[in-house]
């Protein structure tokens, strides 16, 4: 199988991708509670893995790419209040995101792609890759996977039409990736209140910032109770499908 992770090639090899253009996809997640049934590390794997396959399906189009290490730490300080979470400070987030991308760019490569798996980071890397664009002097750009593919997510969900947390979205991905991650037996417990997508909660009209605790006791966003890793493998080929499919049209640098 063709090798598209950073850490898993040689210098020798990523200088040679370097060489031919290769588009470097960073993920950054968060390491955080995602209600009773389900890891912390559920944003993690989720991005890393779509990142991992969206990069395979370019590789077989003979298309050079690389995915670099994931940054499992985000800005998460609305599930502090759980226990079990971890999370960074806005100046330290963009310090890490300049150093990494800044590394990335020496090393040769000319295009980064951050690829966002936490709801959380959205509103932060919006504004960083303007400032890392301008400080780096490179054409740095963010993505939050499941947005590319809102339509296909919403024909394989029954009760959500997206990605919220700790739903049924998440939840079957993870059944899908990760199962022993999953605790089946507090899926009853797995649901809370419903909404019409991760920004209606994160980034309304009117918006001040709330701990998450506040209005979702049970760490959940929507209802898990109807997940399946069929479901969860569905999803994870529309995201990767739909990244894949933009950087194959040279998106977002065209």
């Amino acid at each position: 199988m063709t090798q598209v992770l950073w850490q898993n090639l040689t210098a020798a090899e990523l200088r040679d991708r370097a060489g031919r253009g290769a588009i470097v996809l960073l993920p950054v997640a968060s390491t955080e509670q995602h209600g009773p049934h389900l890891a912390t590390g559920v944003d993690d794997v989720l991005c890393s893995e779509v990142c991992r396959r969206a990069a395979l399906k370019l590789a077989g189009q003979n298309a050079p790419v690389v995915v670099a290490p994931t940054i499992g730490i985000g800005l998460a300080e609305h599930h502090m209040a759980f226990g079990g979470s971890l999370t960074l400070t806005l100046p330290t987030y963009h310090a890490l995101l300049r150093d990494l991308c800044g590394s990335i760019l020496q090393a040769g490569f000319g295009r980064i792609l951050i690829v966002n798996g936490h709801g959380g980071n959205m509103s932060a890397l919006n504004a960083l890759t303007v400032e890392l664009t301008r400080e780096l002097k490179a054409p740095i750009a963010t993505t939050s996977y499941w947005l590319l593919a809102d339509e296909a997510f919403a024909e394989i969900l029954e009760d959500q039409q997206s990605v919220l947390h700790a739903c049924e979205a998440e939840t079957s991905m993870m059944m899908a990736v990760r199962p022993d991650l999953v605790d089946v037996a507090e899926l009853p417990n797995a649901l809370g209140p419903q909404a019409s997508g991760a920004g209606s909660v994160l980034s309304p009209p009117l918006h001040r910032w709330r701990s998450f605790q506040e209005f979702a006791p049970t760490g959940v966003i929507g209802d898990a109770r109807r997940s399946s890793a069929d479901k969860g493998e569905r999803l994870l080929e529309a995201a990767s499908s739909a990244l894949a499919d933009q950087l194959a049209l040279g998106k977002p640098w065209n």
